[in-house]
Formats: C-alpha cells, structure tokens, sequence
C-alpha cells in the first residue's frame, strides 16, 4: 500500500514538472514570437517608410507664400518634412498661417539674423539640428520666404533623390576685399569659395555643417556687417565706402567647409534655385550685383517661368567652367525653385497654373514607357 502511493506521489509530481516544462515552452514560445512579430513590423514600417527629404525655410516672419507650397506638398505624402526659422517671438499659429503643413513645424530657438553676418549661418545650422533629429531625412533643401517651386512634388522629389551628391553652388571668388587674410592660418585661400546659400544636402554633408567647430567660429569672429541693412530690409541704408563689409559668410561657408573638408568630389557644383541679379538697381558700382531681383505682379508670366524652366546649363567665369545640368545621368533642366517672388507674383502664377508639372525629360519617358508598352510583342 505504501509502495502505491509512492508511485502515485512520484506519478503526480511528474505531471507537475510536466505541465510547468510545458507552461513555460508555450510562454517562452508566446515572448519569441511577439518579438519577431514586433521586429517584422519594425522592418515592414522601416522599408514602408521612403526617405524623406528637408524643407528649410528661413523666413523674416511669416511665409508670405504659403498657399503656393501648399499646392505643392499635396500628395506628397510621408516623403517630406518643414522647419521654418522666423525671428524670435514670432509665432506659427492659425492667425499667421492658413497652411496645415506650415502649423507647429517653426523651431523654438531661432536667433536674430542680421544680413551680412555669421548669424545667417547659425539659422542654417539650427534648422538642420532639427532636421537631422529625423533618421528619414536624407536631404536637407535651404529655402527663403520669396522662393517659389517651379515643378510638383513628385518631380522635385525624383529629381534630388536622383542623385547621392548634394547640389551646392560652389566656385572660386576672385573678387577683392571678401576674404580675409587674418583666415590664413585656419582656412587657406585656395579653399576660399563662393555661391548661392540655397543649397540642397545629403545627410552626411548636414552632418558636417552641424559638427564644424572649426571653420564656423573662423565666419563669426571676422565675418562682420559694417553699415549694410538687415537682410530683411527692402532699401538699402547709406553706406561709407570705407567701412565695406569683407565677406557675405552665407555666400560663403557651406562652400568653403566642404571645399576645406576635401568633399567637393562629392557635390554637383550648382544650385538647383534660380536668382536673377540685379546689375543696376544701385548706383554704387561696387554694390551692384549684391541682391537678387524681385519679381512683382506684373513680372509673373507664364513667359517668365518657362524661360527659367528652359535654362539647361551654367557657365562660371572664374573658373571658366560651364555646368551642363543632367538628372539620372541625362540632360536636363537646372532649377527646381526660383526667387525672389512678392506675394501678388506668386499668387498669380498659382492662379495661372503655370506652376507645377514635370519637366520635359520627364514627360518623355513617359511616352516611351507607354510605347514600350504598346508595342506588339515579336
């Protein structure tokens, strides 16, 4: 009798051991299989995502042009972001914009920009801090308040994706009195570079701009406006010819870092935003030349903006070289935006439908896919 209940006892015990061995294979099962679950929505969410490309709009207050790239952004789906830099205290709500895309995108530590001085470099630098806080951005496009986009989203985004070089305009400035000997020791003068500041940035170079403790403080410390007005001030204030500034560091440090850094081999050395510059607004000959022109109401023609769409190449006189602008390696059209356009201008393109579409290469691979298509198989 004794020895039937030691077997019963033992018998019992086992199926406790059983069904404790059996309970914690299926937990253990359930915990693996929720974390594969979790690790291949992960993935499906990571290769759902596309990359996603920057706007950086640095603005004096509002966007006066808002419904112009509000137009644009639509269905542009999760392959943008907006980081707007307006002076400090200004504030991005319903009453200053009517844009959804627009509301909660301005960065809260913007700094005041004086036009002619280093603090227009740090405006670029704080929206690309913010910026590169997202892992899906792979391009980071500088934008002004006045700039306009010449092609729809789709477009555009083909266009910069297309290519893993940043668009940056960059080329050799011969001209007297910008570069600063007292730079010497930091940066030399055959690094010393000119352009546009409407750059376009692969996440790598951003990553530069942002981490430069060299170069930047070299633009602060002898980079200083004289008499010029802030950037933001439509007529000019009277300038003595002798307190001139010596460099225009948003022209300037971009170019100079990477050329400094040994990357230009990794830029394509224009800019993808149109300027004209004004040659005879200003009677000081020295002066002339430094602001673009401003188109008004009665510049904004469907003319105008296929004239600007027809530009195919760019010649730089310093060093006498002509950029033939490509996309995916064929010919193309060199600007995706254009400045500096007043409210009224741009409210009428929009109002035109001049604004927006594809390029003509596009188009054309278009048609040819579709005659690929269409053609009987032999």
């Amino acid at each position: 009798m004794k020895r039937k209940q030691q077997k019963l006892h033992l018998y019992r015990w086992k199926r406790k051991v059983f069904a404790a061995i059996l309970i914690g294979f299926c937990f253990g099962s359930l915990v693996l299989m929720q974390t594969q679950y979790t690790r291949i929505v992960s993935l499906r969410h990571r290769f759902a995502q596309k990359p996603k490309i920057a706007f950086l709009f640095i603005a004096r207050n509002r966007l006066s042009l808002e419904m112009v790239w509000d137009k644009f952004f639509e269905g542009g789906e999760n392959r943008f972001s907006i980081f707007v830099h307006s002076r400090p205290g200004f504030l991005f709500n319903k009453a200053t914009t009517r844009s959804v895309y627009f509301l909660g995108r301005q960065v809260n530590d913007s700094t005041q920009v004086d036009w002619g001085e280093a603090s227009m470099i740090e405006a670029e630098r704080i929206l690309l801090r913010h910026a590169l806080e997202d892992p899906y951005n792979e391009r980071f496009v500088f934008l002004s308040d006045s700039c306009i986009p010449l092609y729809n989203f789709r477009y555009t985004y083909n266009y910069i994706m297309s290519t893993s070089t940043s668009f940056v305009d960059s080329f050799a400035d011969t001209k007297q009195g910008r570069y600063n000997p007292k730079m010497a020791p930091v940066i030399p003068v055959h690094n010393w570079r000119k352009g546009s500041q409407w750059a376009v940035l692969t996440r790598k170079h951003a990553e530069v701009v942002v981490n430069d403790t060299t170069v930047f403080p070299v633009f602060q410390q002898h980079c200083k406006r004289r008499s010029l007005p802030e950037f933001w001030r439509e007529r000019s204030a009277p300038v003595d010819p002798a307190k001139e500034h010596n460099c225009i560091p948003d022209e300037h440090y971009v170019q100079t870092l990477l050329a400094q850094e040994g990357l230009e081999g990794e830029l394509t050395r224009r800019s993808v935003t149109y300027s004209a510059w004004d040659l005879s607004s200003s009677k000081d000959h020295e002066r002339r030349g430094w602001h673009p022109v401003t188109y008004k109401y009665s510049d904004a023609t469907p003319k105008l903006i296929q004239s600007i769409k027809e530009i195919d190449n760019i010649y730089y006189e310093t060093e006498y070289r002509r950029e033939w602008c490509s996309s995916k390696g064929k010919p193309s059209r060199c600007f995706l935006f254009a400045r500096k356009f007043t409210r009224p201008a741009a409210l009428r393109l929009l109002n035109m439908s001049v604004l927006g579409g594809e390029g003509v290469e596009a188009r054309n691979e278009t048609v040819a896919n579709i005659e690929i298509i269409e053609s009987p198989v032999n």
